[in-house]
């Protein structure tokens, strides 16, 4: 596979054959991909462990909440991570620079997990906002400094990049559930916790050892704010903290605060942000009329990358429900746990990513990012007819092989990796050069978003496995849009300037 082209100021070390260090990648790639590998372990680590100890009784050594609560706990918090992206990429674009913010996000990830270590209540949920605000900060500028190794125009080389990239995610949901699992599990929630702060901290340490390849790359913002910018932003920022302090302080006062309160906030925020970072970009006098072109035609992007995090959701609810009651988990007398098979998808990944890095290579502009997430979105569709015909086998009450699961998971699988991080990779492209981060946030929005929409969807089937009826309901849908994608890729690509 072909090495990724770096700009001029990436430090003295180029991307070359010569030089690499971790599947052909030189250092400056390794230190990203080391530090969001580590982040991600610290994340996939505490969030399987937050609903099982939120939910633990005090006997236990959990906050005692019921499960609803607990539930609710988890879906304010992923909520925060993706909205904070959004200020997060503000502030690397207009005011710390991309690899400070970065810095500064890992710094506060870290002081969260350590704060959750502790063992007080009030520290578990300092904790929370600390990792909500760091991971805001971390994830998308992160993508911006990796984006800016690469020269602008090699296109097939960052798609090749951010899939190796994209690995990192999925080493670590496998590794982090199992180790802090089992502390927190087994041995002491706080120690769980524990575990994933010694993984930030360890993500850190490498970031600053590498910061050297980087040379000049994202180390001050590409258009500072001015100092009447930035103070009327914090006047806005202490206006609305101030606003919800007092309204959600009355609800607690009338007796009648419920977290699910707060989680609707966030479904709404995740709704109407988009709305509003999409007309203040295309307002902005600094975007050129190109640039807004481009802007408007990505929104066909983000609503196909919303759609499909819609249908991701369903993997990881009905689809578990699917392995738990309709799927012969057992194999030489031993049951095979049903959350099990969400490791099936990052394995998948694992294996997928480097044949997708290499192949966008191979196949350089031919296959432009419109027609990746036709790929990805008709897959996804695929895998949902499969699971509509798995349950037409086993319709007669018989339980189907899990190889129906698997092939399923796979299908997925392949799908994530044809789009999101070809997502991640052209919205650094499309973005005006001054708004390359805010742009990664939009992006992590649309998983909000998606994720939103699909856990209404799910509702429909809350109270027994769907039927091929709700399978065929989503999945064509998404094979239509994979194919007018596909179709109207040449189109949408040169009005995307990709």
């Amino acid at each position: 596979m072909a090495a990724p082209t770096t700009t001029a100021t990436a430090g003295e070390e180029t991307a070359g054959p010569l030089g690499g260090t971790f599947l052909g990648r030189p250092r400056w790639f390794t230190t990203l991909f080391g530090l969001d590998m580590w982040e991600r372990f610290s994340f996939y680590g505490m969030a399987a462990i937050l609903f099982l100890y939120a939910s633990a009784t005090k006997a236990e050594g959990g906050l005692g909440l019921s499960e609803d609560t607990a539930t609710a706990l988890f879906g304010v918090y992923l909520a925060s991570v993706f909205l904070a992206s959004v200020p997060g990429g503000w502030l690397g674009d207009r005011i710390l620079g991309a690899r400070r913010a970065t810095l500064y996000g890992g710094v506060l990830i870290a002081l969260g997990h350590c704060s959750m270590a502790l063992p007080a209540v009030p520290s578990v949920y300092v904790g929370l906002a600390l990792i909500a605000a760091g991971t805001g900060l971390l994830k998308p500028n992160l993508a911006t400094v990796l984006a800016a190794c690469y020269a602008r125009d090699s296109r097939a080389e960052r798609d090749a990049g951010f899939a190796i990239f994209y690995m990192s995610i999925q080493v670590s949901a496998v590794a982090a559930p199992i180790v802090c699992g089992a502390l927190g599990e087994s041995v002491d929630w706080h120690l769980g916790f524990g575990a994933a702060a010694v993984g930030m901290i360890l993500g850190l340490a490498q970031f600053l050892r590498g910061t050297k390849y980087f040379g000049e790359i994202g180390q001050r913002p590409e258009r500072p704010a001015s100092a009447e910018e930035w103070r009327r932003v914090k006047r806005r920022t202490a206006a609305a903290v101030t606003v919800l302090t007092v309204l959600y302080g009355a609800d607690a006062a009338a007796g009648t605060f419920d977290l699910r309160h707060v989680l609707a906030l966030g479904g709404l925020l995740s709704i109407v942000l988009p709305v509003v970072c999409f007309r203040r970009l295309l307002r902005d006098p600094v975007v050129t009329a190109a640039e807004r072109e481009r802007i408007r035609s990505y929104i066909w992007l983000f609503l196909s990358a919303a759609f499909f995090w819609m249908l991701y959701i369903q993997g990881g609810t009905v689809l578990s429900l699917f392995a738990k009651v309709g799927t012969d988990r057992t194999i030489g007398g031993f049951t095979v746990p049903a959350s099990w098979f969400q490791a099936v998808v990052p394995l998948f990944i694992l294996a997928a990513a480097p044949v997708s890095a290499w192949l966008w290579v191979r196949l350089g502009d031919r296959l432009g990012a419109p027609a990746k997430f036709g790929i990805g979105l008709g897959l996804m569709g695929l895998s949902l007819l499969l699971m509509a015909l798995a349950t037409v086998v086993g319709s007669d009450g018989h339980l189907v092989s899990p190889l129906w699961l698997i092939a399923a998971y796979a299908l997925q699988a392949c799908g994530e990796v044809a789009l999101a991080p070809v997502g991640m990779s052209v919205t650094t492209e499309v973005a005006p050069r001054t708004f390359v981060s805010q742009m990664i946030g939009l992006f992590w929005l649309a998983a909000a978003l998606g994720a939103g929409v699909g856990g209404h969807a799910v509702q429909l089937s809350k109270t027994s496995t769907p039927g091929a009826g709700y399978y065929l309901a989503l999945g064509i849908p998404a094979l239509l849009a994979g194919a007018a994608l596909i179709l109207g890729s040449r189109r949408l690509r040169a009005r995307l300037g990709v």
